[in-house]
C-alpha cells in the first residue's frame, strides 16, 4: 500500500480498510473505551501502514461540527422531477458525513426565473457557508454569483453544467458535447439519409442555456465530420408549459413531413412522447435522463433510448469534493466526467443513478 505524507486520505478510508464505522475509528484515534483489542490493533496497523500520526488524525476529527455546505440548485416542479436525483445524492452524501458535522443549507430556485436564482445566490451570500454546492443555469447571473463566492473566500464545484474558465475547485457532471456527438451517432443508425431530423431546445431563456447549445453543438459536429446528408432542423421552445410545447411541435412536424428522428437536449423528452402518441407520424425520440417520467415512456416504446447523465452521482460527488477540500483528505481532480450511458427498453430494468 502506496504511503502519502503529503495527503490525509482520512478517516473514512481508515475505516473502509479495517472494516468498522468512522466512529469506531474516532474512539481509536482518542483512545476511548468500547472497541476490542483486535480492532484497536487493525486500525492503528493501518494508520502506520499510511504513515499517518495521531495528532494528524486528530486534528482531522477535531474540525467536525465546523461545515456548512450551501446547496443552491434548481427545485423538482411539475414539468420535470428531474432535481429530486441531484438532491437525493447530497442527502445521501450527508448522511454518511454527518459524524464529521457536515451540513446542508438549501437554496432552490426556479429554472424559469433569473430572479428566483438570483434570490437564491444572494440568501446564500448572507448565510455562514464553508462551501457551496452550485448548479448554474443562467450565465450572466451565475458569473456574477462565483465572482462574489470568491471575493467571500467562498469554495464552490459545480454540478450538471460547467462555467469554463472561474475558480471552482471541481465541475463534476456530464460532456455536454460528448453527450450530444453520441446522440447524434445513435439516431444516424436508425435513420435514412432521406430523413430530417429535429433538435428540439426547450428553456425559457436559450441563449443563455449554454449546457443545451453545447449538446446541439456536439451533434451537429458529428454529423459534419462524417459527411452524413441528413437535415438537421432546429426547434426551440421558450413557452415550457405543456400546451405550448405541443403546439410548436405539432406545427414543426407538420411543416416538416420528412422529421423522422427528434432530440430533445434535456430530460423534458417525455413530455414530447406524450405529444408524438397523438401524432400519426411515426417518429424517433431520444432525450436526457433517467427519471421516473422518462423511464415510463422508455419502456412503453415512445422513447427510444436516454442518454444518462447520473444526476444522484452527481450530487453525492459534489458534496464529496467540497468535504474532501475541507478537511484535506485528498487532491482533487479539476474535471470528474459522469459516464455517458445509453439506456434502452432493453437494459432500464438494471440500471441505477
Amino acid at each position: 500500500m502506496e504511503n502519502n505524507n503529503s495527503d490525509l486520505i482520512g478517516v473514512k478510508k481508515i475505516a473502509k480498510l479495517a472494516n468498522v464505522s468512522i466512529g469506531t475509528v474516532d474512539r481509536v484515534i482518542h483512545n476511548r473505551k468500547g472497541v476490542s483489542k483486535a480492532t484497536k490493533e487493525k486500525i492503528n496497523s493501518i494508520i502506520k501502514e499510511l504513515n499517518f500520526t495521531p495528532n494528524k488524525m486528530a486534528s482531522l476529527l477535531a474540525k467536525r461540527n465546523q461545515m456548512n455546505i450551501g446547496v443552491i440548485i434548481p427545485k423538482s416542479s411539475s414539468e420535470t422531477n428531474y432535481w429530486s436525483y441531484p438532491l437525493a445524492g447530497i442527502k445521501k452524501a450527508v448522511s454518511e458525513l454527518n459524524q464529521f458535522g457536515v451540513n446542508i443549507t438549501q437554496f432552490f430556485y426556479d429554472l424559469d426565473s433569473k430572479s428566483s436564482f438570483n434570490e437564491a445566490g444572494d440568501l446564500a451570500l448572507t448565510a455562514d457557508l464553508q462551501g457551496v454546492l452550485l448548479a448554474p443555469s443562467f450565465i450572466e447571473e451565475s458569473l456574477a454569483l462565483t465572482k462574489k463566492l470568491v471575493t467571500a473566500g467562498v469554495p464552490f464545484v459545480f454540478i450538471n453544467s460547467d462555467l469554463p474558465k472561474q475558480e471552482s475547485l471541481s465541475y463534476i457532471g456530464p460532456d455536454l458535447y460528448q453527450s450530444g456527438r453520441l446522440a447524434a451517432q445513435m439516431l444516424s443508425l436508425m435513420i435514412r439519409d432521406a430523413d430530417d431530423i429535429f433538435i428540439v431546445n426547450i428553456s425559457t431563456d436559450l441563449e443563455l442555456d449554454h449546457h443545451l447549445r453545447r449538446k446541439e453543438q456536439g451533434f451537429r459536429v458529428y454529423f459534419e465530420e462524417n459527411n452524413i446528408p441528413n437535415t438537421i432542423l432546429t426547434l426551440n421552445i421558450n413557452h415550457t408549459n405543456f400546451s405550448s410545447i405541443e403546439k410548436q411541435v405539432n406545427n414543426a412536424l407538420h411543416s416538416a413531413p420528412n422529421a423522422k428522428a427528434i432530440f430533445v437536449t434535456n430530460s423534458r423528452v417525455n413530455v414530447l412522447a406524450k405529444i408524438l402518441a397523438n401524432n400519426p407520424q411515426k417518429t424517433i425520440l431520444a432525450g436526457y435522463d433517467f427519471i421516473e417520467e422518462n423511464v415510463r415512456r422508455l419502456e412503453d416504446g415512445s422513447i427510444s433510448f436516454l442518454i444518462s447523465q447520473r444526476p444522484m452521482e452527481q450530487g453525492y460527488l459534489g458534496i464529496m469534493a467540497l468535504y474532501k477540500h475541507f478537511f484535506g483528505v485528498e487532491k482533487l481532480e479539476q474535471t470528474t466526467y459522469m459516464p455517458i450511458d445509453i439506456i434502452t427498453r432493453e437494459n432500464f430494468l438494471y440500471y441505477k443513478n
